[in-house]
Parts: structure tokens; C-alpha cells; sequence
């Protein structure tokens, strides 16, 4: 089965900012999400202050091998199942990041705590609901 995906845009880091976090808990990188303008009425109720996810595609990661199924994640010390990490060397090379959303024009979102490369392909944003006190959304 091919399943096929077309970017909505890039993202954009700010020049100079520092390397790239190893996930998204640990970032205060900041830049911009440059949505293609046939999505803009999609950005529309976006607000500053809100968080979002960000699904992007890894790239640049080089190809997915069978014997990346485990892998150990440079802060552990023993292998584990590629779909217990964030390795970006993925079966389908997905990546997922929460952001905070600090401003918003137009086709450009403006968000703090990337951990992607600049001109990463955007797949997709949701919005992120935390679950508190077992609600469900």
C-alpha cells in the first residue's frame, strides 16, 4: 500500500539560533511556520498563546533499514523499539512536535519550541487539547 502526503508548508527557524533540540519538551527555539496560502483560511483560529502539533516530515533522516527497529537513543543506554523513541530514522519518517504559538500573520505562525531543521516539510497541524482530571476531547 503507498500512501501519499503533500506538505502545507515549511518551517522556518530563526538564523543563528542554537542546535537543534532533541524533541520538542526540551526546546526554546523559535521561527516560523510558512503556510502555502491555499491553507490560509485553515490558519484562520489560530490564536498567540495557544499550543499546537506539528506534524513534519523528517527529510533528511537517510532510510529507514530493518536493523533500526531498535535503536539506542543517545540519552539511554540500551536499545529500544523504534516505536518507543522519537529517533527521526523511522519506518515512515513522521515527526510530532507541541508548540506554543506566539503570533500569527497571515499565512505565518510564529511558535517557540521547535526541534526540527530549517525548511522542514509541515504535514499537518491539529490543535493540542491536554487531558486534565481524565476529561476527553
Amino acid at each position: 500500500m503507498s500512501i501519499v502526503f503533500n506538505a502545507i508548508g515549511t518551517i522556518e527557524r530563526d538564523p543563528g539560533e542554537q542546535a537543534t533540540p532533541r524533541h520538542h519538551t526540551l526546546s526554546d527555539v523559535e521561527g516560523w511556520l510558512n503556510i502555502l496560502p491555499e491553507y490560509e483560511a485553515g490558519v484562520s483560529d489560530i490564536t498567540p498563546g495557544q499550543r499546537i502539533v506539528v506534524l513534519f516530515h523528517f527529510d533528511r533522516s537517510p532510510p529507514f533499514t530493518p536493523e533500526l527497529l531498535r535503536q539506542t537513543p543517545p540519552h539511554r543506554d540500551a536499545p529500544l523499539g523504534v516505536f518507543s523513541i522519537c529517533s527521526p530514522r523511522r519506518p515512515n519518517a513522521i515527526g510530532m512536535s507541541i508548540v506554543e504559538v506566539l503570533k500569527v500573520d497571515g499565512c505565518r505562525i510564529r511558535v517557540k519550541g521547535l526541534d526540527t531543521l530549517d525548511g522542514t516539510p509541515i504535514l499537518d497541524i491539529k490543535p493540542y487539547f491536554p487531558l486534565e482530571d481524565g476529561q476527553r476531547h
